[in-house]
């Protein structure tokens, strides 16, 4: 079985599956309410600003490393839709995703990304769990 890395990093599918992912993101944010909703959206509308396409450049940066922590959860899917495998492994899975995002966020020279991620990285785990069943549903879509 190939790995997903190998599936969604593949130059024909790369561009579609980031503009998928792309979309996942402002689905999740645009969903978000009460005041973290409006933090949310207010941090997100403060990185769009940083640079035309950030969001999608930073997408498909994060890509490789992304697909790497997923990677074990697609192996292990069977004929379950990625969604639900994902929603069934929540805590791990969001724990590798977020992983991720922490090492970037880290190593980066941007001021404004890491202020507000340190902002926003409190309420993240439970905003990835929430976005799980819609990124195993895009990645799915993009690897058949």
């Amino acid at each position: 079985m190939s790995s997903l890395q190998q599936i969604l990093l593949d130059p024909a599918r790369r561009p579609a599956v980031v503009e998928a992912l792309v979309g996942v993101v402002d689905a999740e944010v645009a969903g978000t309410s009460g005041i973290g909703g409006r933090i949310i959206k207010t941090g997100y509308a403060a990185v769009t600003r940083v640079a035309d396409g950030f969001v999608a450049r930073a997408v498909n940066t994060l890509l490789p490393d992304f697909a790497a922590a997923l990677d074990p959860f697609w192996q292990d899917r069977g004929d379950r839709p990625f969604g639900d495998v994902l929603v069934a492994h929540r805590d791990e899975a969001a724990e590798a995703l977020l992983a991720v995002t922490d090492r970037r966020v880290g190593g980066t020279s941007h001021g404004a990304v890491k202020k507000v991620y340190g902002t926003l990285r409190g309420r993240a785990r439970e905003n990835v769990v929430a976005a799980l069943p819609r990124v195993g549903a895009a990645l799915e879509a993009h690897a058949a």
